[in-house]
């Protein structure tokens, strides 16, 4: 392979790399039936659609199963790989909850490149410190780290373990259930930083429907919570960034990126 492909390649991978944002945990529906087996994947990337997350054990800090008053641990059930990363045999009724958080990753990127990120993220604070410190023209380090949990549903009955919350360092929590909701409901989320409400985050809200996906920006309110009106079944997500002066050496930056993915039917 000649190095100017070679160069190319680089250049779509890291744009590939700057892109991929948002995290999730897919399934392959979200309404289920006793005695059926949930197969899940991890996703990354734009649009609702993503890439495939090539899964490495090292990369999962936590990752457990809540349904009723059970917490399982899944850490050692989980298969590396692009897909199909975890299979659940569901033996009970209920909402059940799926918790995810990863390990820091390290990313370096251009200044250009940066500043984009922080202007597409709503991470507006972030820019103004590098404005204000003179440093908008220096490429910055930054470690990261994925937040994310999934509802989805077996059998008919809708219990309570959608509100728990898990402790994660960003995190999303629902005001209802997601799967009691009808055609223009409203829904209340609470974003979390640390245990507390975030004021002025911005959120954004995504329907996967009929092969298309539609955005949404809204700003958490004083208490923390935004709310949205449910329009379309199909899939949901709810997702945050959070992004602070790095306490570790080696990076600039930390960031804490959470979501929160459900299913709708009508």
């Amino acid at each position: 392979m000649n190095k100017k492909l070679l160069a190319i390649l680089f250049l779509i991978t890291i744009s590939i790399v700057v892109q991929a944002h948002e995290f999730w945990i897919q399934p392959q529906k979200y309404f289920y039936a006793i005695g059926e087996k949930a197969t899940l994947s991890f996703k990354v990337g734009q649009n609702f659609t993503g890439e495939p997350w090539n899964l490495k054990h090292h990369r999962i800090e936590r990752l457990e199963l809540l349904r009723g008053s059970q917490t399982i641990d899944l850490k050692t059930n989980v298969k590396e790989g692009d897909k199909d990363n975890l299979e659940i045999e569901l033996k009970e009724n209920g909402t059940h909850l799926i918790v995810m958080q990863s390990n820091n990753a390290f990313i370096e990127l251009e200044a250009d490149k940066f500043n984009s990120y922080l202007k597409e993220d709503g991470l507006d604070n972030v820019y103004d410190i590098r404005k204000n410190t003179n440093t908008l023209n220096k490429p910055s380090k930054e470690f990261y780290s994925r937040h994310t949990k999934l509802l989805f549903q077996v059998g008919d009955v809708k219990d309570d373990t959608y509100k728990k919350v898990m402790g994660l360092p960003i995190e999303i929590v629902p005001d209802r259930n997601p799967y009691s909701l009808k055609k223009g409901d409203l829904i209340r989320f609470k974003i979390l930083w640390q245990g507390k409400p975030v004021f002025g985050a911005r959120i954004k809200v995504w329907n996967r429907f009929d092969n298309r996906t539609t955005i949404q920006n809204i700003y958490t309110e004083q208490d923390g919570t935004m709310e949205t009106h449910i329009s379309n079944p199909g899939a949901w997500m709810v997702s945050v960034v959070r992004m602070i002066p790095s306490t570790k050496e080696g990076a600039d930056w930390e960031s804490y990126w959470g979501s929160l993915v459900f299913g709708v039917k009508f």
